[in-house]
């Protein structure tokens, strides 16, 4: 359902990829943004969703295949206990806006490396963003000169740490950026960027993304890169 050209490939999934394959996917993030909009998504298309999570008690919902697990993603055994019996590893990890240091992204990412190096059919995927590694320039002039430089400084230099722990880990990994985030609704009609030269990116939905999320778990093409997300 994707068409393939030389620096960007389409995605019009419909909700339909993997329609019909039940998934065992851990998230954590989930209390808000990306990662409340993935365990939303993956529900409605059925699969069965653990979150681990500080404080499960502020997730809300009643769905009897969502499995709620208290932990915290800094604690290795926490992120071990949690991954087992997993398919998909789901990292959605964020902070608020900080001036002081941040190794929140670097510390998950080593953990997580190393629990799904312990488990061979177990896949990570790590959601950054526009700005990380070398997607850095690519955000548009207000973000890349303004926002992001007075902003998001340490947190980006500790996703820059995060994304170069995932990618030089022996797992099968994947790591997303997306661009500007919206609440808008699933579309499944984006692309996906791998090669950035000459793109700046736009907007993408929260819940675009977890649609991106949810079809490489069914039918991994990009894992191993860093694709963009954008409309």
């Amino acid at each position: 359902m994707s068409q393939a050209h030389q620096t960007q490939s389409y995605i019009i999934s419909f909700f339909s990829i993997g329609a019909g394959t039940v998934m065992k996917i851990l998230i954590i993030g989930a209390s808000r943004g990306i990662g409340k909009a993935l365990m939303e998504e993956a529900l409605k298309d059925g699969h069965k969703v653990r979150v681990l999570a500080r404080h499960p008690n502020r997730l809300e919902s009643t769905d009897s295949r969502l499995d709620l697990v208290q932990g915290d993603v800094r604690d290795l055994q926490s992120v071990k206990e949690a991954a087992q019996d997993m398919e998909i590893v789901c990292s959605c990890i964020g902070v608020p806006i900080t001036f002081k240091a941040v190794d929140l992204f670097s510390v998950a990412a080593a953990n997580l490396v190393k629990v799904v190096g312990q488990q061979p059919t177990l896949k990570l995927i790590a959601v950054t963003g526009i700005g990380a590694g070398d997607s850095k320039g690519h955000g548009g002039f207000l973000y890349d000169r303004i926002f992001k430089p007075l902003f998001l400084k340490s947190i980006y230099e500790d996703k820059d740490r995060e994304e170069e722990i995932i990618a030089t880990g022996d797992i099968d990994w994947l790591i997303v950026r997306p661009a500007g985030l919206t609440n808008g609704p699933r579309t499944g009609n984006y692309r996906i960027i791998n090669d950035l030269e000459g793109t700046t990116a736009k907007r993408i939905s929260r819940r675009d993304v977890a649609d991106f999320i949810l079809c490489q778990a069914a039918q991994p093409s990009h894992f191993g890169k860093t694709p963009l997300i954008t409309y």
